[in-house]
């Protein structure tokens, strides 16, 4: 008989707090995200779910709507960054929010869409992106191309489904749009892992990997919001956070010496 392997258990259930951002205003959408993961959570994490107050526009679909929401987003959460270890943005794009919170925190600081692109990168071999508008489609090959995963990238196919749309429409529509885009990644690019390219999308994860195979591993389905919260458990639990010294160079002092008192 084989000796057995050497091994250890975790014992570490320190709690951990992070800060779900929702960067656009509508709240259900900020709900269903922290419903959607509940069940999945590690042991001593809490995830606390931020909604954009407004004027943020009520659904993040283009440049502007980017900018107009991290605006509001880092006025209100600036000042209450040291309750949270850690910072979710719940928008699948290359959103301004991420980088200009990394420049003012210390904690971790994670996109969806970037969390989603690492993980099917470790997943698969080929990945592929499930979009909303024809327009989303350009800006997220524009933006996997930006994180240095063009080589492995099948290419983004819209749903022709809005943001809004995927709450307003009936489920059948949704599923329809969003199935259909994920299996011509699949079929005809030759996607081995698909991102939902939205966090309005999480719920239909189930129905995609049901029509792709994922049960019998052949292609994974990837939530940005669920596997976002896992990585960043991670990167608290090893002491991770951003690094000041660089781009993330804190602009606090620049303000101070600007005599800017506000953001």
């Amino acid at each position: 008989m084989d000796s057995p392997l050497p091994s250890v258990t975790g014992q570490n259930a320190a709690p951990i707090s992070i800060l779900l951002i929702n960067p656009n205003s509508s709240s259900h959408m900020t709900d269903n995200c922290l419903k959607s993961i509940a069940s999945k959570l590690p042991a001593g994490v809490t995830v606390h779910g931020f909604t954009a107050p407004r004027p943020a526009p009520s659904a993040i679909e283009g440049r502007v709507d980017g900018i107009l929401s991290s605006a509001e987003c880092l006025r209100a959460i600036v000042p209450m960054q040291a309750r949270f270890d850690a910072f979710l943005v719940c928008c699948f794009s290359h959103h301004p929010l991420v980088d200009a919170l990394r420049e003012e925190v210390a904690q971790p600081v994670l996109g969806i869409m970037e969390a989603s692109l690492y993980a099917a990168r470790m997943c698969g071999s080929r990945l592929g992106v499930v979009t909303t508008s024809e327009r989303s489609a350009v800006n997220h090959e524009l933006a996997v191309a930006a994180y240095g995963f063009e080589r492995y990238s099948a290419g983004c196919v819209a749903s022709r489904i809005s943001v809004p749309g995927l709450d307003s429409q009936t489920r059948e529509v949704v599923l329809a749009g969003v199935v259909g885009a994920a299996r011509k990644l699949v079929e005809e690019r030759g996607a081995d892992a698909v991102c939902l390219g939205c966090a309005g999308m999480m719920g239909v994860r189930k129905a995609c990997e049901e029509a792709l195979g994922t049960a019998e591993r052949q292609v994974m389905v990837v939530d940005g919001v669920a596997v976002g919260v896992q990585f960043l458990t991670a990167l608290v639990r090893d002491s991770l956070g951003t690094a000041k010294r660089g781009a993330y160079r804190p602009a606090k002092e620049g303000r101070d010496a600007r005599n800017q008192e506000w953001y």
